[in-house]
């Protein structure tokens, strides 16, 4: 047999919130196609993600991992920071 390891998803997104401890809202933005008009458009989705170091701030440009559910709505854990933001 072969020890297949399950595809995992990566969001990269902005954080927006801090949620509570060990934990961020971060929010993925994806620009699709419009069926009638044809116009690219953005949808926003936020997600909640697992911080084990409480090291991200508000504005940071992450990368988040799928992993086994933590709670009832955190499914990421945080994977690397791409950019450090400006807190506002």
């Amino acid at each position: 047999m072969s020890n297949k390891q399950a595809h995992k998803r990566i969001i990269q997104g902005v954080v927006a919130t801090k949620t509570g401890d060990k934990s961020v809202t971060i929010l993925v933005e994806r620009r699709v196609i419009h069926p009638r008009y044809r116009k690219i458009v953005k949808r926003f989705k936020r997600y909640i993600v697992h911080d084990e170091k409480n090291s991200v701030k508000v504005g940071d440009v992450i990368e988040a991992i799928e992993c086994k559910p933590i709670s009832k709505r955190k499914a990421f854990t945080l994977h690397k920071v791409v950019s450090v933001g400006v807190e506002l």
